[in-house]
């Protein structure tokens, strides 16, 4: 008798057949929804749309929990440190990171749609919608303060830190910590019930997003989406693998390991939906909660490299649209402003097309309705750009976690 087999028996149990590993396993069900949602996209148009509650509503009910998750996991992390100076090099360290890499991915981004010139291609067979309130928008300038007053994460993780640096100094410390930290079992236990809705919440996203825009919108820009997606998987593989690499660890069984929020993020097109359980994954992987609490919702403000590629991109893309010819200055000029505008770009619908508008008001050179091209397949991207964001603040908090010695090794990672 197999050795397996004699120590099942032995315990009593009954190794669970493929199917039932199959069945029980929340990525298969994900995958089936979006499947499912496409095919409904294509077939019935009409009733896709009418899905999209169904995607907002599952989406609405994890925003719920991201408030009080990096609440939690930033104050029991902080006050639960040793050293307050250790959470200052953190964050300064994760600020650093961000800026490195988020500047070479907007630099890859320039250089990939100068090398495949996806703007060469027939303007007149495009589909155009108005871009108008974007370009108004745009109009107003960027602003730091209500960049923090209309992002409720930063404004949760400035509140968090100073809470936690508080309780350090007083004299209840060990008393609170244990009352939040039965306050944070329930919290995310609730949300381990919650994402049993996971399917339901891809299957609304990605059946409004077909019925809504239409298979047929990608065929004119397939050129530029190619591009795109192409550029992000060379980013992630390469240069986030390469990161990673250094660390002894592989890209690829990252991946593997978040395969179920990679799916969600799909299927929704959110990078949000899957915020409290990336958390939970990299605490899983090895990630101290300190880490974690600090990295990532700065990351989901300040790390977002599939953005800052697709902006990139994209401003090139209508420059090549309209044969606007751009000088070596001009680039830089471009890489400058977005490492700037780009940090803006987070957490509000359209807010990536006011950065663009933003971007090509400031160079008075490439024709801003150019935008109106990009209305039609933004959505179509909006997946690739989650995705590689996601990814990207993954790799940011491991690789800040290794550092800092706060990384234990797990049979995960």
């Amino acid at each position: 008798m197999p050795l397996e087999v004699t120590a099942h028996a032995a315990s009593g149990s009954v190794p669970k057949s493929w199917i039932i590993r199959l069945i029980t396993n929340l990525t298969f069900w994900v995958l089936i929804a979006i499947i499912a949602a496409v095919v409904l996209g294509v077939q019935a148009p009409a009733t896709a749309v009418k899905m999209e509650v169904i995607g907002k509503t599952f989406i609405d009910i994890i925003k719920l929990f991201i408030a009080p998750i990096i609440f939690l996991t930033i104050v029991l992390g902080i006050s639960g440190m040793d050293s307050l100076k250790k959470v200052g090099r953190i964050g300064v360290k994760s600020l650093l990171y961000f800026e490195v890499v988020s500047t070479l991915s907007l630099a890859i981004g320039v250089g990939m749609a100068l090398l495949l010139k996806p703007g060469h291609i027939n303007r007149e067979g495009l589909q155009m919608q108005s871009a108008a309130k974007y370009t108004s928008a745009a109009e107003k300038g960027f602003s730091w303060l209500e960049f923090f007053l209309s992002n409720l994460t930063l404004q949760v993780l400035l509140a968090a830190i100073i809470i936690g640096v508080a309780l350090n100094y007083s004299r209840y410390r060990w008393q609170v910590i244990a009352f939040l930290g039965k306050i944070s079992k329930i919290v995310f236990t609730a949300l381990k019930y919650v994402m049993y809705l996971a399917p339901l919440g891809a299957f609304g996203g990605m059946a409004y997003t077909i019925g809504k825009f239409g298979l047929h919108t990608l065929v004119p820009l397939a050129k530029l989406m190619g591009t795109v997606y192409l550029t992000m998987i060379i980013f992630v593989v390469v240069i986030l693998g390469s990161i990673l690499r250094y660390y002894k660890m592989s890209i690829f069984k990252f991946l593997r390991y978040i395969r179920e929020e990679l799916l969600l993020v799909l299927g929704t097109s959110s990078s949000e939906s899957a915020l409290p359980s990336i958390m939970q994954k990299l605490e899983g992987i090895g990630c101290s909660k300190s880490v974690v609490g600090l990295v990532i919702p700065t990351g989901y403000s300040f790390n977002l490299d599939g953005t800052s590629i697709y902006l990139s991109m994209s401003v090139i893309f209508i420059a090549q649209l309209y044969d606007v010819h751009l000088g070596i200055m001009e680039l830089l000029s471009i890489i400058g402003i977005l490492m700037i505008t780009s940090k803006g770009a987070a957490g509000v619908t359209g807010s990536g097309f006011i950065v663009l508008a933003s971007t090509l008001t400031a160079l008075h050179k490439i024709p801003v309705e150019g935008l109106a091209f990009l209305l039609g397949i933004d959505k179509f991207m909006s997946e690739a750009r989650a995705l590689t964001n996601i990814i990207g603040n993954g790799v940011a908090t491991i690789v800040v976690a290794k550092s800092e010695n706060e990384f234990t090794e797990t049979p995960a990672s």
